[in-house]
């Protein structure tokens, strides 16, 4: 009895190490699988990302993605966990606001020689190759696309206010806004962003005042150094900046985020919007205003006549743990070029990484149309990098946005809140030396 025990043992053992090897290691049958983590979740985006894997995984036989979608709450606090324990994660979803941290703690993966020879860069626009690297040169993601900002606007509104065109600056903004805002009639004239985030409109007006001045590699500074904040004609777009608020915003507003903004154009009480290309589709299915209804202008500019469009961006990158990385980089690759690349950037409406795609039907006609102008006009619609990489940024964001608060509450001046602002970047900058 013992005897025949014993043996079972052992023909257990050895079926299981024999059984084993073919589960517990992949590379054996010459089969990797990659751990894909994204972090901007929504399904409709899910599903398209499910189906590029899928055209993948059909040209890569010998490669298995598994896509990892949390939700988008909790998505970066998930991969940072991750990433921290160094397992199950292999290409994951990087963001410019996400890319400084995770890089200075090790966790990403350096691309610059996997790339060098790569066919990708030159279908890719000078934004998208520039956005690749950071000061160093190294590559820790490649960009999938672009969120810029664009003026969305009622064509009709506009039109029954005597208007001829959609306003071209923020002084003509504030004009046309407030002339057709009539509260008692339930018409507002600009969706002001009072809440989450309102310090990235304040800010896109102080850089529109100051175009020429602004330093292209850091959008926070001047070309001599000092911030953009400490200029006198910041003053002069705050003080046009809250006038939108007191003479064209809803009251309500004081306390809007992304949600509430979109929703106040979209149902058609408001007549002017600041916003990403994300929001074409959203307005787009509307059942309140028609597309005839609607428009967009490209981003309204500073007294010069010229403006500063702060690209936001986020691409795909590769764990520095990972196990695989020539076959995550090459997914890398997959999702950056070609057919992949442009079905994710007009599926997701986003300014797209690719020359031939202004060339596109798509992005020529309609409200995709404005983008496209201030892609072609380089020296009017100036692009600058914003210090979103920098550790400190969530911290700005939270104190930003709490004196944009007070100053469309009463509580401080624009003069106070710039002088705030300036030695707050004037202190953060020195002590990063």
């Amino acid at each position: 009895m013992r005897r025949r025990t014993v043996a079972l043992a052992l023909g257990t053992a050895v079926a299981t190490l024999l059984t084993g090897c073919s589960t517990m290691s992949p590379q054996a049958s010459g089969t990797v699988t990659l751990d894909m983590v994204e972090s901007l979740t929504n399904p409709t985006r899910t599903a398209l990302l499910k189906d590029l894997i899928a055209d993948f995984e059909r040209q890569n036989p010998k490669i298995k993605v598994n896509l990892v979608s949390p939700p988008t709450e909790q998505a970066d606090q998930k991969l940072q966990q991750m990433l921290q324990s160094g397992s199950g994660v292999d290409v994951l979803e990087v963001r410019d606001i996400t890319v400084g941290p995770w890089s200075n703690n090790g966790w990403l993966y350096d691309m610059k020689k996997d790339l060098e020879g790569w066919k990708g860069w030159q279908a890719m626009t000078e934004n998208a190759v520039n956005a690749s690297k950071d000061a160093e040169g190294r590559t820790y993601f490649v960009p999938y696309g672009f969120y810029g900002l664009s003026l969305f606007y009622r064509t009709d509104l506009i039109e029954k206010a005597g208007f001829d065109k959609p306003p071209a600056t923020w002084k003509e903004l504030l004009e046309q806004a407030s002339a057709i805002h009539d509260p008692a009639e339930r018409r507002y004239g600009y969706a002001f962003r009072g809440g989450a985030n309102s310090h990235s409109n304040a800010t896109a007006a102080i850089e529109a005042y100051l175009a020429d001045q602004v330093d292209p590699a850091d959008g926070f500074k001047l070309k001599d150094g000092r911030t953009i904040f400490s200029a006198p004609e910041a003053e002069d777009a705050i003080d046009n900046y809250l006038e939108l608020f007191k003479k064209a915003s809803p009251k309500s507003s004081v306390s809007w985020g992304y949600p509430e903004m979109v929703e106040a154009f979209s149902n058609g009480s408001t007549a002017f919007l600041l916003q990403d290309p994300e929001v074409i589709a959203t307005v787009s299915e509307s059942k309140s205003i028609s597309k005839d209804q609607w428009a967009t202008a490209p981003l309204v500019a500073g007294p010069e006549g010229k403006t500063v469009q702060p690209l936001a961006t986020a691409g795909w990158g590769v764990a520095k743990g990972s196990d695989h990385k020539a076959e995550a980089v090459k997914l890398v690759e997959f999702l950056s070029q070609g057919d992949a690349s442009t079905s994710f950037t007009q599926k997701n409406s986003l300014v797209p990484i690719l020359k031939s795609a202004t060339d596109e039907p798509f992005y020529r006609t309609g409200p995709w149309s404005s983008y496209v102008t201030m892609t072609e006009q380089p020296d009017k619609y100036l692009v600058v990098a914003q210090p979103r990489g920098v550790s400190w940024w969530a911290e700005w964001q939270q104190k930003a946005d709490t004196d944009v608060q007070k100053l469309i509450l009463g509580k401080t001046t624009p003069k106070k809140l710039l002088a705030g602002w300036d030695a707050y970047w004037t202190e953060k900058r020195r002590q990063e030396q």
